[in-house]
């Protein structure tokens, strides 16, 4: 498994139509199926006059939980071509919204299919994409003569340090650092124990 991930940074929107239907595509960046629920929920009042709220989304750095909804178009015609352009590009804590106003002339579930698609892309086109760490949380409790032993490791690991805590003499911290060296630095700072 590897622990880096892409995303968007912030939402975006694309465009396309045929035969006078317009599709109109919104990504946004979200890390929980709740948050895909409210935004979609948005969209649904926003464009209550649209013949169609389809979406699709994904989530998690592994890329496992992830939904398609055709919201009445037929079956796998909207949100399987959305959540292709998701997977094509290798994304994950997106969600993509396409509404759809129909123009009264039929596109046939191959046309469908390609309108979703290309608004889809068109959206992700029009975002910034980003690589980001899965990072770990490392808990450390140690003696406060120990700091610089322990800050010595800090900085030569670069950790993000979340949070530090003093009581009396002993020390608390919490380190965030990138997966794939998480068993190093817990290594590194049981020797000091």
């Amino acid at each position: 498994m590897t622990d880096e991930y892409k995303t968007i940074k912030e939402t975006s929107e694309g465009y396309y139509t045929e035969k006078r239907s317009k599709f109109l595509a919104f990504a946004h960046p979200v890390s929980t199926v709740d948050e895909v629920k409210d935004i979609v929920a948005g969209y649904r009042k926003k464009y209550y006059d649209a013949r169609h709220v389809c979406y699709a989304y994904m989530v998690g750095a592994e890329r496992t939980e992830f939904r398609a909804n055709d919201d009445g178009e037929p079956s796998s015609t909207a949100g399987k071509p959305i959540l292709g352009q998701i997977n094509s590009n290798e994304l994950t804590d997106i969600l993509i919204v396409v509404v759809r106003y129909y123009g009264g002339v039929n596109l046939g579930t191959s046309g469908l299919i390609i309108a979703y698609r290309e608004a889809a892309a068109d959206a992700i086109s029009h975002a910034q994409i980003e690589t980001r760490q899965v990072e770990e949380l490392i808990n450390y409790s140690f003696a406060y003569p120990q700091m610089n032993d322990v800050m010595r490791i800090v900085k030569d690991m670069q950790p993000r340090i979340v949070s530090q805590t003093y009581k009396g003499s002993t020390c608390q911290m919490v380190l965030s650092i990138r997966k794939s060296e998480a068993d190093q630095l817990r290594s590194r700072l049981q020797k000091l124990l």
